[in-house]
C-alpha cells in the first residue's frame, strides 16, 4: 500500500547487509509482491499441516477410546 502513494520521483532503497542501494519503484512493488505471495502461501501450509494434525489426533483419541472401553 505504501509503495503504490509513490511516484517515479521518489528514491526507494535497498538494505543489503549493513548498505542502502537505490532500488527501482517497479522492482521494490515486484519484490514486495513476491514476499507476499511467498508469506501467504506458507501461512496456507501451516495451516493445512495443523489441520492434518488435529484431525490425527482426534482419531487417535478414538480409538484410545475404543480401546479403553474393550478393557473395561
Amino acid at each position: 500500500q505504501e509503495l503504490n502513494l509513490l511516484d517515479s520521483s521518489n528514491t526507494i532503497f535497498k538494505l543489503l547487509g549493513p548498505v542502502l542501494v537505490r532500488q527501482d519503484l517497479e522492482e521494490a512493488k515486484a519484490t514486495v509482491g513476491k514476499r507476499l505471495e511467498y508469506i501467504t502461501a506458507e501461512m496456507k501450509r501451516y495451516e493445512q499441516q495443523m489441520q492434518d494434525l488435529e484431525r490425527r489426533s482426534e482419531q487417535q483419541r478414538e480409538v484410545l477410546g475404543k480401546l479403553q472401553q474393550e478393557l473395561q
